[in-house]
């Protein structure tokens, strides 16, 4: 009996290469490529890190009887790993 092998799987070896901006309206600014760039510097782990600590200054603050600052707290967790996975982004697919 053969081995269940996918045969999309050498497909995903492949490298991504981005296709050519053909419409003027579709090219980035030089503030999006600095704010890419700058991202870019910035370790991934931070903003995960970032969005536990809200969590827990959050859970501090409710524990604390100061429900209206604790929840404005942890409204923040939310950006904060938005901000995670643009970076992850950035970092995987580069500039375009």
């Amino acid at each position: 009996m053969g081995m269940d092998v996918n045969p999309a799987s050498e497909a995903s070896e492949k490298e991504y290469v981005a296709p050519p901006v053909v419409r003027a309206e579709h090219v980035e600014d030089s503030f999006t490529r600095l704010l890419e760039q700058q991202t870019a510097k910035v370790p991934s782990h931070v903003f995960l890190f970032a969005s536990f600590c809200s969590m827990a200054v959050s859970l501090g603050f409710e524990v604390a009887g100061r429900e209206r600052v604790g929840r404005f707290v942890g409204l923040w967790v939310t950006p904060l790993l938005v901000m995670g996975v643009y970076n992850k982004l950035v970092k995987t697919l580069g500039p375009r």
